[in-house]
């Protein structure tokens, strides 16, 4: 099993300190925050350039809660993060920021983060609420219980979805709220996958209900998830209200496909599973392939509506 690396003393330069709380916020993982403009773009309110800026305000403040969110998850996971060969080197982990501070600007964060979400809309903050309260809940016990602890990452991702259709004033169809949670389950395990490999014997030490899962179950449950995702959408694609009834969102379809069985091919042969944020930033297929299906899907439904 690969070594654990050194852990870094606590530096006092200013320059540095900046550089670990930005790295603490994880700005890689704000891609994730592009599920609030599902809302947007499966309305076919692209054109609205009010609604348009909405949308570009709730994505920032969904990217704050969920920095703030990582802030909290750190300083909770940090016993259990310098076990890991990867996540000791984050900075509260190895001690480069300190708990106090992670903690102050966390309730900064957060009291700033929903004041901002309730001024954007009522219910937009009830949901953006609701979504700290299910993060929060998921870093002091959801994580440690089996299933529910994927379960739980694939709500934050519907409640992102919800809280775009919240921002614009728009409803968002059951099937988009369907084919979010299954993405998201296909991803939730394909991590856990990752971290049961990873720290083999010592999983169970980093988080405890990883010795609850096995590889090859980890391995059914992705490609049942991948398999009911692809099903998902694709049934969308012909039968969502909202999209043309000239059925031309099936064009679409290819790029879900390819998607998914690229990111396959990774989780199996790099192993970057446990990031896939990561995954995407770093596969240029993925990331073409991901800009792609954004771009047809919007151009089909609103120039296709036939």
């Amino acid at each position: 099993m690969t070594a654990l690396p050194d852990i870094s003393p606590p530096r006092t330069d200013d320059t540095s300190l900046v550089r670990d709380l930005f790295r603490s916020l994880r700005p890689r993982q704000w891609i994730k925050n592009g599920f609030v403009f599902a809302a947007l773009i499966f309305a076919s309110r692209l054109g609205h350039v009010d609604l348009v800026l909405r949308s570009v305000a709730a994505f920032a403040l969904f990217c704050l809660l969920s920095s703030v969110i990582y802030l909290f998850n750190d300083v909770v996971d940090r016993e259990a993060d310098r076990r890991h060969p990867i996540k000791a080197r984050r900075p509260i982990a190895s001690g480069r920021i300190s708990v106090r501070l992670a903690v102050s600007l966390g309730i900064a964060g957060v009291v700033i983060g929903l004041a901002g979400s309730v001024a954007l809309s009522p219910l937009f903050g009830l949901i953006a609420a609701g979504y700290v309260a299910l993060m929060t809940a998921y870093n002091f016990s959801l994580k440690h219980l089996v299933l529910l602890d994927v379960f739980a990452i694939a709500g934050g991702f519907v409640l992102r979805a919800a809280a775009g259709a919240a921002a614009i004033g728009v409803q968002i169809s059951p099937w988009l709220y369907l084919c979010t949670i299954l993405l998201a389950l296909f991803l939730g395990f394909g991590k856990r996958r990752h971290e049961l490999l990873l720290l083999e014997t010592e999983a169970g030490g980093h988080r405890r209900n990883l010795d609850e899962y096995t590889a090859p179950l980890l391995d059914d449950l992705i490609n049942i998830v991948a398999g009911a995702t692809i099903i998902a959408y694709s049934l969308y694609t012909f039968f969502a209200s909202a999209v043309p009834h000239n059925h031309a969102m099936m064009i679409t379809i290819p790029f879900v496909l390819y998607g998914i069985f690229r990111y396959l091919l990774l989780v199996h042969r790099q192993d970057i599973g446990g990031s896939p944020e990561e995954a995407i930033w770093r596969d240029p297929p993925l990331l073409i392939d991901l800009v792609l299906w954004a771009a047809g899907a919007a151009i089909v439904l609103h120039y296709f509506k036939g």
